[in-house]
């Protein structure tokens, strides 16, 4: 697997993660997981943003296999993490009164796939995802931020610039080709040969 993209939102993140989405190519060439946080009957936001991509959008179930060009979703009230192949599902704890976590999503895609994962905070009302994206920042993953004069709720975005301040930040419009770039530019890891 060649990385990862990791999205988190919040309040107003519907109207955002459309526009990302929909700008994704269809040959995007790693997996994304995301966090919104949502009530535990929502369950609209994969069918919604299914609609406007050619890429797969599922729910996330626990040991999903990972592959390139699927979106995966946290389900309400669950934290997602991913491993080298796959993404599991746990009910610990929330962190910062939120389960999903973004913190708790970002924190593992780092752990797994270093500098090679890409961190994305959109808007929202907490400060969930600042200290994750501050880790991806450690491992020398790539980092972009939703610009907060736009957002609809700019704390969340306003906290990860705060937490990493070499974070890119770019207006919505923009996010979706930088995320392609940058995940076109991660090269795919050389299978090492017998012998």
């Amino acid at each position: 697997m060649r990385g990862i993209a990791v999205i988190g939102t919040s309040w107003g993140g519907l109207a955002a993660l459309s526009e990302i989405i929909a700008g994704l190519p269809r040959d995007f060439p790693m997996p994304i997981a995301i966090v919104q946080h949502r009530s535990k009957d929502s369950e609209l936001l994969v069918d919604l943003l299914q609609d406007l991509t050619p890429l797969c959008v599922r729910d996330a179930e626990d040991k999903d296999p990972l592959s390139a060009g699927t979106i995966y979703v946290a389900p309400p009230d669950y934290h997602m993490l991913v491993e080298r192949e796959y993404v599991s599902l746990t009910v610990d704890s929330p962190v910062r009164h939120s389960r999903p976590s973004i913190d708790v999503l970002f924190k593992s895609a780092s752990d797994t796939f270093g500098a090679n994962t890409i961190g994305v905070v959109l808007t929202g009302a907490n400060e969930d995802g600042a200290a994750g994206l501050a880790r991806i920042a450690a491992r020398g993953g790539k980092t972009l931020v939703q610009d907060p004069a736009e957002a609809e709720v700019p704390i969340m975005p306003q906290s990860a610039i705060r937490a990493v301040p070499g974070a890119r930040v770019l207006p919505l419009k923009e996010i979706s080709s930088e995320l392609a770039r940058l995940a076109t530019a991660i090269e795919e890891p050389r299978t090492r040969k017998a012998g």
